[in-house]
């Protein structure tokens, strides 16, 4: 590779309230990671336009060699482009709402990734994220394109089907990495330090390994018996995230304590374990969704638009720390790009297509696993037989979401009735069915037609 290469990045969901986070995050990287460009694409001009505005400040005070463009256009938006970081959210977070309160008005839980929420949203998501696979390969067809748009297993299924072998579509979560840092901090290590054994699908799989990339050594004895009792690291981590972020943390020394005998589940398996005790302590009336609205999104669009009223960062209460640099949510992806471009090969938790890589489980299946990561895409390591109870637990998961895609791509009414049957937050044909008509309902516009 050049090493005076400077990349073109398009950011897909430029108005997002992840943005800012993802722009420094990548002043911080400017030495690794070198960009030209960063051009901004949204279907939302003015909501983008301000993120951009704050862009064009943060980088004229702190890469002035970055240009910020923002556009509604896909040709102006990825011509050209070395990478697409994918973060869409199809009807964004009024209609996340609508998922989550239907849901829930059915005695369901409406989680936006797991429960009959996250059904609802992987039917808009699909279609809207291939198309923009679409124009991304119509106008740039070797560019990579960084998926971490959700819910991630679904559109996964789909990229797969849609586009066949194209190995520079690489479908992400930073679940598994949050995760990680947590137990990092934890063990009073820092998170790169570590190295994960993974198995599973997105938001529902277990570590088999927690690893010291310098010593060999295996941490996750350690960890079981950290995170069987509340440790302090929980509650001091619950004091710096919302109020449904702070109680899962807490809530996972029981799946520890109950479901880590062997391995360390994934939190998202608190609403597939443990159903009734989740739908028990949500609120119809204010969900999720609401307190994104009124609490991050709502904090993050306010500081965009002090910074652009001040037209400065330095010398105002919003001048980055070291700390503000260094966005959790964004790292991990400047990480996976650092490594196919310069063809590291270090270790990351992707998704990507079974044959093989778990035994005993369904093929061709995007199994989320531990892959070596390069100029050629994602390389899996072998992860061998699972238990049965695993395995069962993940191939009902995984009739779901196959049937979730074939409803969405055949416009099959029957399978995506099927597919909420199957659901583990649903488990009932009738209740499945009345679901169903009400989201199809609320989602007029957004999903393909049903027959």
């Amino acid at each position: 590779m050049d090493e005076n290469k400077r990349f073109r990045i398009c950011i897909v969901g430029g108005g997002s309230r992840y943005t800012p986070g993802i722009l420094k995050m990548l002043v911080a990287e400017q030495e690794r990671f070198p960009i030209s460009t960063i051009v901004l694409y949204d279907n939302e001009y003015e909501r983008q336009a301000r993120v951009a505005e704050y862009g064009r400040i943060l980088m004229r005070e702190y890469y002035p060699a970055c240009e910020v463009v923002d556009t509604c256009d896909p040709e102006e938006a990825f011509t050209g482009i070395d990478f697409a970081f994918m973060q869409i959210r199809a009807g964004r977070m009024k209609m996340r709402e609508q998922d989550e309160k239907i849901a829930l008005k059915h005695g369901c839980i409406g989680q936006e990734t797991c429960g009959a929420g996250g059904f609802a949203y992987g039917m808009r998501s699909v279609p809207a994220v291939c198309d923009i696979i679409k124009d991304i390969r119509k106008y740039s067809p070797e560019a990579w394109v960084l998926n971490y748009s959700n819910p991630a297993a679904i559109v996964a299924e789909a990229t797969k089907r849609v586009f066949p072998g194209d190995f520079r579509i690489i479908n992400i979560c930073d679940m598994p990495v949050g995760i990680m840092t947590m137990y990092a901090r934890a063990l009073g290590l820092p998170a790169n330090r570590l190295e994960a054994r993974y198995f599973g699908l997105n938001h529902y799989g277990w570590f088999t390994a927690v690893l010291d990339k310098e010593t060999g050594e295996d941490y996750l004895p350690r960890l079981k018996k950290l995170f069987s009792t509340p440790p302090e690291e929980l509650e001091r981590v619950g004091h710096e995230v919302d109020a449904s972020w702070a109680e899962t943390f807490r809530f996972m020394s029981k799946i520890v304590r109950e479901c880590g005998e062997h391995f360390m589940p994934n939190t998202y398996l608190q609403y597939y374990l443990y159903p009734k005790h989740m739908l028990a302590q949500e609120n119809p009336e204010y969900t999720r969704a609401n307190e994104v609205m009124d609490g991050h999104e709502k904090r993050t669009f306010e500081m965009i638009d002090e910074v652009i009223a001040a037209g400065a960062l330095k010398g105002t209460k919003h001048e980055p720390t070291d700390r503000d640099f260094l966005d959790g949510h964004a790292t991990y992806i400047v990480d996976l790009a650092y490594a196919i471009s310069h063809n590291t090969h270090d270790i990351f938790l992707c998704m990507t297509e079974n044959h093989g890589i778990i035994s005993n489980f369904s093929e061709g299946a995007m199994v989320e696993v531990p892959v070596m990561v390069g100029s050629r895409g994602v390389e899996p390591l072998n992860v061998g037989e699972i238990p049965t109870f695993q395995k069962g637990l993940l191939e009902n998961q995984f009739a779901y979401e196959k049937l979730t895609v074939d409803a969405c791509l055949e416009g099959s009414y029957e399978k995506a009735w099927n597919a909420l049957t199957l659901n583990r937050c649903v488990n009932d044909t009738e209740t499945a069915k009345a679901l169903l008509d009400d989201y199809i309902e609320a989602n007029k516009g957004y999903w393909p037609e049903l027959h």
